[in-house]
């Protein structure tokens, strides 16, 4: 499976910055992925977390800056940096940024860094003006010169009460950086693909309206994971709290209306549509112009709102076209049911009543059913592997039904 990290060997270099502790949410979300991660801190990261927090969660040993050249474990040590897939970095201050582009080895860290034979990914975290600092602009083109993926830092407040660009990366961010740096081949390269993601909302009045509790966390994962095997993206996002891949083509709606007008703008010249959102089905007839008042029963004239993945697959000219089904009972049948009735080639399905997989969850499990009578189910897994298993899932239908679909 492309761009997992189920099984790969990673180093968390992890240094001096108040930044560190999210490195304690980012380890977890690495090892929940399936990666085997090995951390190694610096001497100015354990005034701020101890080893003991990582070796608990990363079931390790975890490597500090008290090095031995004259012991084997060293040498070991040393050897699993050649042996890794990748090493990260994350919080990368200026000062590991500065070493690493002068060679400079004088700790477990930089000389780690100096016997990777991997990808090597830094996400850095300093305090307000120093990213924009001649000394450090120079250390990161020196970096990204040799093929080093430095991120960029997010703007925001920082420890010193300054407001500007130095803040560590958001955790999803820098895991997509590490999936993209794994990503051995770019096999949709050449393909446009469109991806929905996240709920609609249908205003009652000025204030209020009807939505449902996606998150898009599974629609960004898709994005995010398109972008990474070479596709050319556009994710049409109802509202959400995610920050949407940085190579892809963002869409923001808020209704259903919005979401169907920019779908089928984007899909005609699409060759995959994913319609991951979760779209309300209905819609207030009449909205109030002002903010209702009191305290008054009050009834709701609803509407249905458009077919929006039907009327995508009616128009489809050979485009593959991938559908979401949420459901609460009787899952398989419904799902059956629906991937029929809207004429798609895959129908993804989900039990939503759970509450460890779907809505408001990191994980999902799903079924995937074709419309040529196959289905596949995936165990749960976190909705980046779930997204890189059905884009696998596409090229494989693609593959094996190459002849184009019938009008429908």
């Amino acid at each position: 499976m492309s761009g997992t990290l189920d099984g790969r060997e990673l180093i968390l270099g992890v240094t001096g910055s108040i930044a560190a502790y999210k490195a304690v949410y980012l380890l977890r979300e690495l090892t929940r992925g399936g990666a085997r991660v090995t951390v190694c801190l610096s001497e100015h990261a354990r005034e701020f977390v101890g080893p003991l927090t990582f070796r608990t969660l990363s079931g390790r040993p975890v490597l500090t800056d008290l090095f031995d050249p004259q012991s084997d474990a060293a040498v070991e040590h040393v050897a699993l940096a050649e042996q890794a897939a990748a090493v990260l970095v994350a919080p990368a201050t200026a000062n590991v940024l500065a070493k690493a582009a002068r060679g400079i080895a004088d700790d477990f860290l930089t000389t780690l860094l100096l016997a990777a034979r991997c990808p090597v990914i830094m996400a850095p975290a300093m305090d307000g003006g120093m990213w924009t600092h001649p000394a450090v602009a120079d250390n990161v083109a020196t970096l990204r010169a040799r093929g080093v993926v430095v991120l960029e830092p997010d703007a925001g407040p920082l420890a010193s009460g300054l407001s500007a660009r130095g803040r560590l990366p958001d955790v999803d961010a820098i895991i997509e950086a590490v999936l993209g740096a794994l990503t051995p081949a770019r096999d949709l390269a050449g393909e446009r693909v469109v991806v929905t993601a996240g709920p609609t909302r249908e205003p009652i009045d000025p204030v209020r309206y009807i939505s449902n509790r996606s998150s898009g966390r599974m629609g960004y994962a898709l994005a995010a994971a398109a972008v990474r095997r070479g596709a050319e993206v556009t994710l049409v996002s109802g509202p959400t709290a995610l920050r949407p891949p940085a190579a892809a083509a963002f869409v923001p709606v808020q209704t259903a209306e919005e979401m169907r007008e920019a779908v089928l703008q984007h899909a005609a010249r699409a060759s995959i549509v994913i319609k991951a959102a979760a779209v309300a089905d209905y819609r207030v007839r009449h909205p109030a112009e002002q903010k209702i008042k009191g305290k008054h029963e009050l009834t709701l004239e609803l509407t249905p709102n458009p077919d929006i993945l039907a009327e995508v697959a009616a128009r489809a000219a050979g485009g593959f076209i991938v559908g979401f089904a949420a459901e609460t009972h009787d899952v398989v049948a419904h799902a059956r049911a629906k991937l029929e009735a809207k004429g798609i080639d895959l129908l993804v399905a989900n039990d939503v009543s759970r509450r460890d997989i779907g809505f408001d969850a990191a994980d999902n499990e799903v079924l995937l059913i074709d419309r040529w009578g196959g289905s596949r189910p995936l165990p749960r897994m976190p909705k980046t592997a779930v997204a890189d298993a059905i884009l696998d899932e596409i090229l494989a239908l693609r593959a094996a039904h190459p002849a184009p679909k019938a009008v429908r």
